[in-house]
């Protein structure tokens, strides 16, 4: 029996009296990569922060690895989630990168000796010059160094806002093969992202907000070819596949270019039997 390590319980939250989101239940289980996709308005920064205790339920009740967030501090549930913001300047608060990565394990507890061997480890990965000023890095080096501060952490639960935000293609490609390569060893993953290409090729499951509530949660294609439900929460589908629903019923089911060239040559092919 899978895990569960974050539940949400008929959870809802109100900025003063007006309700940012309502009557939310998800369950997410070990290894989970889950994308919490929606509109601008929609409650998806909102579930972010009410996943590690940044915001606590009006009503309603979070549990993270059975904690409940009301009666945890938020440094406690941070040894086990990490949260990468989609601007890292919120992020980043010290003078070089290697005390950047050293900060957070510093107050996670963790021994001196382990902390410069992780540092260590973690420069080596992402291949930086531990003096050099965080703000003398471009957007994307930043967004790279937040991310490699919480790999150094090694948390069980990843939380990612607009992780993409800003990135070029190959900055987009090198974070997210990295947070994919950190899912498949086991770290669970939860990620708001406005980028259906993105969702579309990391995340396995796919949670559909609009207006603060919650219309549907399942399989990534099988949500990503629902068009009715997009339209609902004012999306729209990946590239490819926007062009296999206008192509009609054969091509149904088609979200990439490789599926959609195979896809023509076994209609060419058919066609020629045919004839």
């Amino acid at each position: 029996m899978a895990e569960t390590m974050l539940e949400f319980k008929d959870v809802s939250f109100s900025y003063n009296t007006t309700a940012n989101v309502q009557n939310l239940n998800v369950k997410v289980e070990k290894g989970d990569f889950i994308a919490i996709i929606g509109s601008n308005g929609a409650g998806k920064s909102t579930f972010s922060k009410l996943c590690n205790g940044l915001l606590t339920p009006t009503t309603g009740d979070v549990f993270v690895l059975n904690k409940n967030t009301r009666r945890e501090k938020v440094s406690s549930l941070a040894k086990h989630i990490g949260f990468l913001f989609q601007n890292p300047d919120r992020q980043i608060c010290c003078n070089t990168v290697k005390e950047e990565i050293a900060f957070s394990l510093r107050n996670n507890g963790i021994p001196e000796d382990e902390i410069q061997r992780r540092v260590k480890a973690t420069l080596e990965e992402f291949g930086f010059e531990g003096k050099t000023e965080p703000f003398n890095l471009s957007r994307g080096q930043r967004q790279r160094l937040c991310l490699a501060c919480l790999i150094a952490l090694n948390p069980e639960i990843l939380i990612l806002d607009e992780p993409t935000t800003g990135l070029d293609y190959k900055e987009c490609m090198m974070m997210m093969n990295r947070i994919k390569q950190l899912n498949e060893n086991g770290t669970t993953v939860i990620m708001v992202c406005h980028d259906m290409e993105v969702v579309l090729d990391f995340a396995k499951t796919v949670v559909v907000m609009n207006r603060g509530q919650i219309l549907e949660q399942g399989e990534t294609r099988k949500i990503l070819a629902d068009t009715e439900l997009l339209g609902k929460a004012r999306l729209l589908q990946p590239q490819i596949a926007q062009v296999s629903t206008m192509l009609g019923n054969d091509f149904t089911g088609i979200f990439t270019i490789d599926e959609m060239i195979s896809k023509l040559k076994s209609l060419k092919l058919k066609k020629g039997e045919n004839a």
